[in-house]
């Protein structure tokens, strides 16, 4: 499938000669992506932007008293653009390697995300964006490493921008379609400020934090500061774009999955 995606990117340019389906497409998510902020999209938090790429991502948790995971792919895919306010995403499963030999290590759920952009402007036309999203996890994970049951995602993001300086923020609400009293429900807000270096350099420290109510792990709250680096968009060929970055989180609170955790981002907007 990945093959596939990157064979899709590189021929990209070379179709677009062409009138036709692809043509049409393009115009519109050129379109759409005219009409937003061009900021660049947050190591964690999921950006309030419409954005069209193949993202793959990389997370290496560490905890002093657990096994290392490494998470191949940190359940990210194709991102597209059907409609002029529209995004539709499509996720890789995840492989997780616990670096254990207690613990299998195997693929995690599937997820599917669906963003429509209520308001937005441009740099020179306001600067700010409003967005809601549905997000879906079905639980197709192998040897317990992903959820008991589906789990949708309603969330409602937004972003605002002052000259180079930007802040992107999420909030949403886990809702379980199935085992509520073992998943209860987790409450997820991720806040990004960025600013923008020299055209392509992004510093940015994120606040990620996730508080549950009900099921097994009710009341708790996890926290995690992440510092990271993004560079992008470096083009390639024709429209196919590169950006890359990497990040560190550190565990605020008592609670939490890892102690610390890397971070690392390929993208290729197209």
């Amino acid at each position: 499938m990945q093959l596939d995606i990157f064979v899709f990117l590189f021929l990209a340019p070379h179709v677009l000669a062409v009138d036709g389906f692809l043509g049409d497409w393009f115009a519109r998510s050129d379109k759409a992506k005219a009409d937003q902020p061009h900021w660049i999209t947050p190591l964690v938090t999921v950006t309030p932007r419409l954005e069209q790429e193949f993202r793959t991502d990389f997370r290496v948790g560490f905890n002093p008293h657990e096994p290392d995971v490494v998470n191949y792919g940190n359940a990210k895919g194709l991102e597209l653009i059907p409609q002029e306010n529209v995004e539709l995403v499509f996720n890789v499963p995840p492989y997780l390697q616990h670096n254990s030999p207690a613990v299998h290590d195997g693929f995690g759920d599937i997820s599917f995300l669906g963003k429509y952009r209520l308001w937005s402007r441009n740099e020179k036309n306001g600067n700010y964006i409003l967005t809601v999203f549905l997000a879906a996890t079905a639980p197709t994970g192998s040897y317990n490493n992903g959820s008991v049951a589906g789990v949708i995602t309603p969330t409602i993001a937004g972003g605002k921008g002052w000259g180079k300086f930007d802040i992107q923020s999420t909030l949403g609400a886990g809702l379980p379609l199935s085992h509520e009293d073992v998943l209860g429900h987790a409450i997820a807000s991720n806040t990004a400020f960025q600013y923008n270096l020299l055209a392509k350099l992004w510093p940015e420290v994120e606040v990620n934090a996730t508080y549950w109510t009900g099921g097994r792990l009710d009341g708790n709250k996890q926290v995690y500061l992440t510092a990271g680096l993004i560079l992008g968009r470096f083009k390639i060929r024709g429209r196919l774009l590169m950006a890359f970055g990497a990040g560190y989180q550190i565990a605020l609170t008592n609670y939490h999955a890892d102690n610390h955790a890397a971070v690392f981002t390929v993208r290729f907007p197209f």
